[in-house]
């Protein structure tokens, strides 16, 4: 089966492996993009190295990966105020 994959978080090296293990956890496949070049030279990969690395998923997963990266980031958020 060929799936397409969308891209539903980036960010630096220690954020997507958070994320990625998350998904993982609930049964998502999660694959990484410019998982080398965000690593090592994250200003080619991405604007000003900011989210080089990227996280995607097949397309019949992303309602349900979206909700797990948003409460993620909400709970992020929530470790700063």
């Amino acid at each position: 089966m060929n799936s397409r994959l969308v891209e539903i978080y980036s960010g630096n090296t220690w954020e997507v492996e958070i994320v990625k293990g998350l998904l993982e956890n609930e049964g998502i496949k999660v694959f990484l993009r410019d998982e080398f070049c965000g690593t090592l030279a994250p200003w080619y990969s991405s604007g000003g190295g900011a989210g080089a690395i990227k996280v995607v998923v097949p397309v019949e997963d992303y309602d349900s990966a979206i909700l797990i990266v948003h409460e993620y980031e909400n709970n992020k958020k929530g470790e700063f105020s």
